[in-house]
């Protein structure tokens, strides 16, 4: 199975589908090992993680990686933690911020992907994009009432707000995030790295 993985991520990473529409190029970003126990699917690297190659690598993976509450060495270690985004590649920027992710990448990748990941304990909604791709009809009209409404997804999956700097605003007016869910979310994600 891993070597089925491993091929499958060589194409993943050698992947033109949507180049065209990329302004500064397609760079894949992705990691995932088939004994990863943690899945963390957020929306499609910035410009940061564009250049360095290197998922969350920026002041929203910081953020993301307190709260679960885990140091960089586990996050990075894609034998426990596989890191697979709606889109792999950077979109470019938008009126407000980065553009959506590239539709392409989920359709044409993700059924192929999770299948090789038969180990994934908790899967980490980051966002928008990847609750209402995973969670479809039981995902909440808006993000606030997915994430307010976190227990009902669980054990499978835990939807989380974007842990971007840009988000002050959400977790201010939503106290009760990080009082209630994150200490929920590292329990979580401690038992599942075992």
């Amino acid at each position: 199975m891993n070597q089925s993985l491993d091929l499958l991520l060589e194409q993943v990473r050698a992947c033109r589908l949507c180049a065209e529409h990329l302004p500064h190029g397609p760079r894949p970003v992705l990691r995932a090992s088939p004994s990863a126990r943690l899945l963390v699917v957020g929306q499609a690297p910035g410009t940061k993680v564009h250049a360095s190659g290197i998922p969350w690598d920026d002041q929203s993976g910081k953020r993301l990686r307190q709260w679960m509450g885990i140091a960089p060495e586990v996050f990075y270690d894609e034998q426990q933690v596989a890191i697979i985004p709606m889109g792999f590649c950077y979109p470019g920027k938008g009126k407000s911020g980065d553009l959506p992710p590239r539709p392409e990448c989920a359709r044409h990748w993700h059924q192929q992907l999770l299948p090789l990941l038969p180990n994934i304990q908790l899967t980490l909604l980051v966002g928008k994009y990847a609750q209402d791709y995973f969670l479809g009809n039981a995902a909440r009209p808006t993000l606030t009432e997915t994430v307010t409404h976190w227990a009902d997804y669980l054990p499978r999956y835990m939807p989380l707000p974007h842990p971007s700097p840009r988000n002050e605003f959400w977790l201010r007016r939503n106290p009760w995030f990080e009082q209630e869910a994150i200490p929920v979310l590292q329990q979580l994600v401690a038992q599942a790295l075992g």
